[in-house]
């Protein structure tokens, strides 16, 4: 039976989760739209999340810092074990870089960041078109590789739980701890 993670380690996994989920939809749609007063609105929802990603992000790597995470299986092959380090890694490196890029973005576009409507974050550039456009390409491609990423979590996550029948999901999930016979 593995150990699980504190609970404070899981609610700030499961909350980054939600974010990160609920904004990449709202990316897809909002960025099809026409200049409207929608468009605007969305397009700062979308920074305040990402803004409470990379906070939350900050608090999840302190947390980790100051308390180990559960070690891996004994019985998973070393390669699994490294790439889910691996991935694990890649994960946090993108949960810093999609915000941090995006700020940089609306700083070089000239469109500040106003998080929660309430502070005004500054810029961490000066307006310069050319780099805002090199910012929106690399905001992007940092995004599908999250999504990609993701997608490769998940899979790892299914294979675990309904292939292995193991109790790595339920690290993560503590109702899901599987009762020993």
């Amino acid at each position: 039976m593995s150990p699980q993670y504190t609970r404070t380690a899981i609610v700030l996994h499961w909350l980054t989760a939600l974010l990160i989920l609920s904004t990449i939809p709202l990316a897809m749609y909002m960025t099809d739209l026409k200049l409207s007063p929608l468009k605007l609105q969305l397009y700062s929802y979308h920074k305040w999340i990402g803004v409470t990603v990379l906070l939350l992000v900050v608090a999840r790597l302190a947390w980790r810092i100051s308390h180990k995470p559960p070690a891996l299986q004994a019985n998973l092959p070393l390669w699994q074990q490294r790439a889910a380090h691996g991935v694990h890694h890649l994960l946090y490196l993108l949960m810093i870089c999609i915000p941090v890029s995006g700020w940089l973005m609306s700083s070089a576009k000239g469109v500040p960041v106003v998080y929660l409507g309430l502070l005004q974050l500054p810029d961490l550039v000066e307006k310069d078109k050319a780099l805002g456009k090199v910012l929106e390409t690399t905001h992007e491609l940092l995004s599908y590789t999250l999504m990609l990423l993701l997608a490769l979590h998940l899979a790892a996550v299914i294979k675990h739980h309904f292939i292995d029948r193991d109790d790595t999901l339920s690290r993560m999930l503590p109702l899901l701890k599987r009762k020993a016979l």
